[in-house]
């Protein structure tokens, strides 16, 4: 199967050569940032620390619309990638170029059956006969298009155009520091590594001649032959002295720094990037960068799945996580009881924050039943008042029986063998 025969079905690309123009006097253009941000340790960590927790997000259509694609966003929205994957890759692109587009997949009748995450080299809105297209150019050098209205467009830090989103110059003077610093690193550890004895050359020699000294001096006393651990020298030198290796460690503050900037750029922590946050670290996550790419992601796919009437009957693309995940024992205790006992949430939902698999009946909801509505209250106080007044108290004559006439016990005491003096502690 040839890939672009999968993504655009073998259409063949009209002849497209007006541009779109926006009102603020942009030509709308996307160019990927080729400054390297995925190929330096700290950055490529944050990146795929962010597309990682991405990737745990649930798709779930609401509404009765397509609802035949739900299993397949769960599973498998194409034929190369299964859900984790797509979401993760969408969430690469888009936390490296700020800009990731989402291709319709379409079966040969024209019917919706997938999504594809793409990453394009350049894209170009463009007209052709009256219609809006975005057209891609890829790295192979092939071109594609398609209608403006179907694709989706995910984008990130939006200024300067009012389709697409800026690139990470921003960040260029970081990633020279850090490649700055890496091989400062690096040239220290090999200088403390090779020099180990400063020598003082007592008569004038030439180059040639200080050349083949050393080389003498480093086999004979240097190498592995001597065994006796001792250096030798004659008046050559007219000093010797060893020069201790040092481990060179790296400026803290400078350290500091960076990982600050790179922090501050990609909203997270090092703790975040470590693994070792704790659920206040990552409730603070989740609010300002995982949760907006699940809004953003929801919407962009609503609306390239529905219509603005299927839209406007409650139908939707969600992206939805479980914020308990990470929260202590206590907490997770505390939200499962107060939500089950009140219908809010079922037993597989509590399963859910537990991680445990989902029982039998998991589906049904409970309520505790001292619970009710605040309208009836005054209602339910009025019915015990008259339940209250209705009840004979002892020595008085029942309602409905006659004077001398025993009550007619109810069911409750004649199936238990209870009597009306029993139950008003005056029996035997």
């Amino acid at each position: 199967m040839k890939f672009f025969d999968y993504l655009f079905h073998g259409k063949k690309l009209q002849v497209i050569d007006s541009y779109f123009k926006m009102l603020n006097g942009y030509s709308p253009t996307f160019t990927s940032f080729n400054g390297g941000v995925y190929e330096m340790d700290l950055t490529r960590v944050a990146i795929n620390s962010f597309a990682t927790h991405c990737s745990k997000l649930k798709p779930e259509i609401e509404g009765s619309a397509l609802k035949h694609l739900e299993r397949v966003l769960q599973y498998k929205p194409n034929y190369f990638m299964d859900t984790t994957k797509f979401i993760k890759r969408l969430a690469t692109i888009l936390a490296v170029e700020h800009t990731a587009f989402i291709v319709p997949i379409e079966d040969e009748t024209g019917n919706l059956c997938g999504f594809y995450p793409l990453r394009a080299q350049r894209c170009e809105v463009v007209e052709a006969a009256g219609r809006v297209y975005l057209r891609y150019l890829f790295a192979s050098g092939e071109y594609g298009a398609i209608e403006f209205e179907k694709v989706g467009i995910m984008t990130d830090f939006e200024y300067s155009d009012d389709l697409f989103g800026e690139d990470n110059s921003t960040l260029k003077p970081t990633m020279q520091l850090i490649h700055t610093q890496n091989e400062g690193i690096i040239n220290a550890v090999k200088n403390s590594a090779n020099i180990r004895f400063l020598a003082k050359v007592a008569n004038l020699l030439k180059p040639e001649d200080i050349k083949a000294e050393r080389e003498r001096f480093t086999e004979e006393n240097l190498s592995a032959d001597n065994k006796s651990g001792m250096i030798i020298y004659d008046n050559k030198f007219s000093d010797l002295k060893q020069v201790e290796s040092k481990p060179y460690t790296p400026n803290a503050l400078q350290m500091q720094q960076i990982q600050d900037n790179v922090c501050t750029h990609f909203g997270t922590n090092m703790d975040i990037l470590q693994n070792k946050f704790n659920e206040e670290t990552w409730n603070a996550y989740y609010e300002g960068k995982i949760e907006p790419f699940a809004i953003q992601l929801s919407l962009v796919m609503s609306n390239m799945a529905f219509s603005q009437r299927e839209l406007a009957h409650g139908n939707a693309i969600t992206f939805s996580a479980n914020r308990l995940q990470y929260a202590s024992n206590a907490t997770k205790l505390q939200v499962s009881t107060q939500l089950f006992d009140r219908a809010l949430l079922n037993r597989n939902g509590v399963m859910d924050i537990w991680n445990m698999p989902h029982v039998e009946d998991g589906e049904k909801y409970y309520i505790r039943k001292e619970y009710t509505e605040v309208s009836q209250l005054g209602k339910n106080e009025e019915k015990q008042q008259i339940i209250i007044q209705q009840m004979p108290q002892p020595g008085q004559q029942a309602a409905g029986t006659e004077p001398g006439e025993e009550p007619a016990p109810d069911d409750k005491g004649q199936k238990e063998g209870v009597t009306d003096a029993d139950q008003t502690g005056q029996g035997v």
